[in-house]
């Protein structure tokens, strides 16, 4: 029963993060931005949020620093909108799963032409 509520509770803290991203107004984090899934601990304490960007090469690593900068803006911001007393301290982490998965969608279709 705890593993399904704290499924949830990533979930709705994912869609509240998402939302907190688009309306921020650092051009850093603007374009096609993408939070892939977020991981909070059992005790609240911490939250690890998985970001991608498409298009730019190093927009990734801009969003990821521009969002560890705000992230005490976000913290305060899920803390008011989920209506929780304690709220975790995010670490926004970049994620490579998409470029990975099309490194490997390249090399499948180098195999075929072979």
């Amino acid at each position: 029963m705890a593993n399904n509520n704290m499924a949830r509770l990533n979930q709705d803290m994912k869609r509240e993060i998402i939302d907190i991203i688009s309306h921020m107004k650092d051009p850093r984090v603007q374009g096609f931005l993408t939070v892939t899934r977020v991981e909070v601990t059992p005790d609240l304490s911490n939250a690890k949020v998985y970001i991608s960007v498409l298009g730019k090469e190093d927009g990734t690593k801009e969003a990821v620093t521009a969002l560890n900068r705000a992230s005490g803006h976000v913290r305060s911001e899920v803390a008011k909108r989920m209506h929780i007393r304690k709220s975790p301290e995010f670490l926004f982490i970049e994620d490579d799963g998409a470029a990975y998965a099309d490194r490997i969608n390249r090399v499948i279709e180098g195999l075929k032409h072979e």
